[in-house]
């Protein structure tokens, strides 16, 4: 197990981050200053140390040479963002905006171990689900073993990739895995989100700029791509980036140079380019909100990550690996899914995909009072499941009543197939109101009371009478 060190001097975002790494299975220690992580702790007995920038007292930056060949990764907000990259002139193994997405801290913790030899623990066989080297990404569908094989194939080559998908797909875990396959692996990759950075300071961010070249500009500074030279730049949300700064990056994939705002001469960088976006660039593009010559030249070797919805079977295999993680990390024993918890993840339209996923299985842990996870605890939005799932829920439920009634000696009610879904719904709450409750109602049908109230309303079904 891998030990991590954070100094971070807000108690909030400390024990935040620590509760993130303990549940992932790592031995997390805390300071908040760093002459209490010196005094307190040994620095060479940790794997990692996460260090925001701007601590009371010495800079987070010092840790990079007390702690001495212990990688450090930085934290900062992105208004520091160029101090950042001077952090990492100095050493630092890597940064990270605040506020960070949990799975980006993950992912970038993961990456930094793995490249330092410090995986946090030994590979385990469903950890080989993906065909190639994948670590980050699982899945046995036929769209997914095509990505891998894409991903295997371009990051043999220095060619710019484009990156398309829906929001949660996991973009940026494709750009890592084709870094970290390809000969830059050893350098640094620099991830961007282009949708995070005002547009008034883009330019500035990415390019550097001249001491005076404008108002603020004290001194002179690098900019993001210059600090990625011999490595890889990852522009996520590419779609949101301006006009001008669309016109300096294809200048940067046409002539392999840059030139800092308010600067005369170019520089020459060797940066490969990995862009993602979740919008329709060409369509963009059409209408002048996206220059067309830079779409085409993104467009050297497109990668698309399936929506969740399309992956099949990989949602189940994704959905018991989340759970058996929360499970362990929750102590709550062991844990299944339901036949009717799986009718309704398979029908479910996902619209925030494995992210949504993931978090829909922590909070039916959380929730579960049983061995088993119900639909109910899943807290998903009806409103994206599909009317055949929700049928084929319907019709399971009944069934194990039906069967449960038989063995019992109760009512004989058999599941009926030739109803429609409004008949079944309503057949089916008429039927048992009487002895059932309504969060047991909803909780059989795989709804929320919410649903079962509105489609009372719809259909015009009346509760049952308080005596």
């Amino acid at each position: 197990m891998s030990r991590i060190l954070i100094v971070e001097d807000e108690s909030i975002i400390r024990s935040a981050l620590k509760r993130l790494l303990e549940k992932n299975d790592y031995n997390v220690s805390d300071a908040a200053s760093v002459a209490e992580a010196t005094e307190q702790f040994q620095l060479a007995d940790f794997d990692l140390i996460i260090s925001d920038l701007r601590l009371p007292g010495a800079s987070g930056t010092d840790l990079i040479e007390l702690a001495r060949p212990v990688p450090v990764l930085i934290m900062t907000s992105y208004a520091s963002l160029r101090s950042a990259v001077d952090a990492m002139k100095l050493g630092a193994v890597d940064y990270i905006a605040k506020p960070f997405d949990h799975d980006e801290m993950l992912a970038t913790v993961r990456s930094v171990l793995e490249r330092t030899g410090a995986s946090p623990e030994p590979s385990r066989p469903e950890d080989t689900a993906a065909a190639s080297n994948q670590t980050e990404i699982i899945g046995r569908c036929q769209p997914m073993q095509e990505l891998f094989k894409r991903i295997s194939k371009v990051a043999r080559t220095d060619a710019t990739v484009l990156i398309l998908g829906e929001s949660g797909t996991g973009k940026e875990l494709a750009a890592r895995a084709i870094h970290e396959q390809s000969d830059r692996a050893g350098k640094a990759m620099i991830c961007v989100n282009c949708a995070a950075i005002p547009d008034t300071l883009i330019e500035s961010e990415l390019f550097g700029h001249e001491k005076g070249a404008f108002t603020g500009a004290n001194a002179t500074r690098s900019g993001l791509i210059e600090s990625a030279d011999g490595g890889t730049l990852f522009l996520d949300e590419i779609g949101e980036l301006p006009l001008e700064a669309q016109a300096r990056l294809l200048r940067f994939l046409q002539e392999g140079e840059i030139r800092r705002v308010g600067a005369v001469q170019p520089r020459k960088v060797n940066v490969r380019l990995i862009a993602a976006t979740h919008r329709d660039l060409k369509n963009l593009a059409k209408v002048g909100d996206f220059r067309e010559d830079l779409y085409y030249r993104l467009y050297v070797m497109e990668l698309r990550m399936p929506p969740l919805r399309e992956r099949g079977e990989d949602i189940i295999e994704l959905a018991e690996r989340f759970l058996q993680s929360q499970a362990r990390k929750l102590d709550a024993g062991s844990l299944s899914l339901s036949p009717a918890t799986r009718e309704v993840m398979l029908g479910y339209h996902w619209p925030g995909n494995v992210r949504e996923l993931e978090n829909a299985i922590e909070r039916a842990v959380i929730l579960a009072d049983g061995a088993q996870i119900t639909p109910e605890l899943l807290g998903l939005d009806t409103d994206h499941l599909s009317l055949s799932a929700l049928e084929n829920n319907y019709e399971q439920s009944n069934v194990e009543l039906a069967a449960s009634a038989s063995a019992g000696g109760g009512s004989n009610r058999r599941a009926r197939t030739d109803l429609s879904l409004d008949d079944y719904f309503q057949r089916f709450v008429l039927e048992n109101q009487e002895q059932m409750s309504e969060t047991e109602l909803a909780r059989t049908l795989g709804v929320s009371r919410k649903c079962l109230w509105e489609r009372r309303q719809k259909l015009g079904i009346p509760r049952k009478q308080k005596k």
